[in-house]
């Protein structure tokens, strides 16, 4: 899997969160007003596929595109690389930049805290 340009992970949101879309159903969701160009989102959706993010079933000329790789799969491989590359895949060094950056709440703590418990609960 390879990181994907913003503006493919723009495009990819739009297919996850439609399941499956024509382009135009991609330009309707991301851009109401239209003003991306059609040929600018079929570029980038074909992009994909040769990337293996989306399959499409062929309708004539027309294609529909649907997510061949999960949200949760690209969240997983996405993350572990921001790990790696900023915080040297140490859990400590990113919860010690949430805390200090992020001015991270008594309420947020709290929850993270349940979170941990939960998960401990359930090993």
């Amino acid at each position: 899997m390879e990181e994907l340009t913003k503006k493919e992970e723009e495009v990819m949101h739009a297919i996850w969160k439609l399941k499956q879309a024509f382009v135009k159903d991609i330009i309707e969701y991301m851009d109401p007003a239209q003003t991306t160009p059609y040929n600018t989102i079929s570029s980038i959706v074909r992009i994909l596929e040769k990337k293996g993010y989306v399959g499409f079933n062929a309708y004539g000329k027309t294609y529909q595109y649907y997510p061949l790789i999960s949200k949760m799969q690209y969240r997983k491989f996405f993350f572990s690389r921001v790990m790696n590359k900023y915080f040297d895949d140490s859990v400590e060094n990113l919860v010690s930049f949430i805390v200090k950056e992020q001015q991270i709440s008594e309420t947020d703590i709290e929850k993270i805290k349940e979170i941990i418990n939960k998960s401990k609960e359930n090993e």
